[in-house]
């Protein structure tokens, strides 16, 4: 399987927890947001994982790079990904949350 080019846009959303450090994984999960802010592509954190916004090769390189910083010091480590790819769209993080909450006339809790 080919990847897409690299400047195809996609959201991605990922969780990534260690699963051998104990039921609180907080101060792992902190240092992949370090990560994901230090990148400067767009992303917005949720209770259960992390969307981020931005070029093929630039999101998957984030991705990797949490995964080389929690596998330092936890020995197996669960990850979820969901990619989301629409031909010649971007600004996809706001505006699939903002068409919602048109149709509904009002705001929602995000």
């Amino acid at each position: 399987m080919t990847p897409p080019e690299d400047d195809v846009v996609v959201l991605l959303e990922f969780s990534m927890s260690p699963l051998t450090v104990g039921e609180s994984v907080s101060q792992y999960v902190s240092r992949s947001l370090e990560i994901i802010d230090l990148s400067g592509l767009a992303y917005k954190l949720n209770p259960m994982g992390t969307v981020i916004e931005g070029p093929w090769h630039e999101v998957m390189a984030v991705v990797k790079a949490c995964l080389d910083r929690m596998r330092q010091d936890c020995d197996r480590i669960s990850t979820i990904v969901k990619i989301d790819y629409r031909k010649g769209k971007t600004g996809r993080l706001a505006s699939k949350v903002e068409s919602v909450q048109e149709k509904l006339g009002r705001k929602l809790s995000t």
